[in-house]
């Protein structure tokens, strides 16, 4: 089983979170063995389990934490994460996620979208166990909506010219943020609910921090190191915070490059990156994910004190920092 590496230095919550994929891995069963195979090398391909890791975490500041429950919390949030990757690379029509080809230039995207939306009854299947507790199941239909409302919007804004920065950060808070948010909650809700919409709160402002950081990165061309091919957003009409920034004072020069929209040449990619970093906009989406995350930092700051509470912090600052 293949474990980012960037948990070696958290050995327990590695181990919650092997048992989490392993615990995915029991509720993957389709008749279709190609595609099981696919889903499954898609859960063990090395993504970063950051959503599920909060969930796992938080459940941790509960004296009445139920192991068994916080695994299957954290399981539903990353097959619910899943879930929207593969319908993003059907809309996005990518060929390629953490260096693998994707569901649909596999198969086609027929299959992706069906495929995705039998991982949204893996996620439901998984909470089934646990609905019935005193208490409701904390990762509802309300998140999840809001998460399918937020992949909605981002389509409607595709190719958006006159698109402004705080329409790029009501996208983000809808859909990535939201999950993360819904990831924080979930494992937090065992404790009271007061505790849970404080984890609310630093799940969304780590879920704005860590899009904004990923935006950042789509401006790369080491396409190894990102896992995808490079500004693979721009190709597909989204227009992310360094873009935006820079349209800010340099649009005259940008704006005819994304009128051209699907007709976009790599070398006239090259022309936009030189344009956004000559313009300070990759510097500036970086101070606006360092202010989020800085938030975050600051909030986390008044969680109780477990062990939990230092390895959120720790994770929540690498965030910032990561190259992977």
């Amino acid at each position: 089983m293949k474990i980012h590496p960037m948990w070696d230095e958290y050995p327990a919550l590695r181990n919650e979170l092997e048992a989490t994929i392993s615990l995915i891995e029991e509720h993957i069963r389709i008749k279709n063995i190609e595609v099981q195979n696919k889903i499954k090398e898609m859960l063990f391909s090395g993504g970063k389990l950051l959503r599920p890791a909060y969930t796992i975490l938080f459940s941790q500041f509960s004296s009445k934490q139920n192991v068994e429950k916080s695994r299957a919390l954290a399981a539903a949030v990353e097959v619910l994460h899943m879930a929207t990757l593969i319908h993003d690379d059907v809309i996005d029509e990518s060929n390629i996620r953490r260096g693998q080809a994707t569901m649909n230039a596999a198969y086609n995207n027929r299959i992706a979208v069906y495929t995705g939306d039998y991982l949204f009854t893996v996620c439901f299947r998984l909470l089934q166990d646990y609905v019935n507790e005193a208490g409701e199941v904390p990762l509802d239909t309300k998140g999840m909506e809001t998460i399918l409302i937020g992949e909605l919007n981002q389509m409607s804004k595709k190719y958006a010219v006159k698109m402004r920065m705080r329409d790029y950060l009501s996208q983000v808070k809808g859909k990535t943020a939201q999950l993360f948010a819904l990831s924080c909650y979930s494992g937090a809700y065992s404790r009271d609910e007061k505790f849970a919409k404080q984890a609310y709160q630093i799940g969304n402002n780590i879920g704005m921090a860590f899009q904004i950081t990923d935006d950042i990165l789509d401006y790369s061309y080491d396409a190894k190191k990102i896992g995808k091919p490079p500004m693979q957003d721009l190709r597909n009409g989204i227009y992310t915070a360094p873009l935006l920034y820079a349209m800010e004072t340099k649009k005259k020069e940008i704006e005819p490059y994304l009128l051209k929209k699907e007709s976009i040449t790599d070398e006239e990619l090259l022309q936009v990156l030189k344009i956004v970093e000559e313009s300070g906009g990759i510097e500036k989406a970086r101070e606006l994910a360092a202010k989020y995350t800085n938030k975050a930092l600051k909030q986390i700051k008044n969680l109780p004190d477990v062990d939990a509470k230092i390895s959120i912090s720790r994770i929540t600052e690498q965030m910032l920092q990561r190259n992977f």
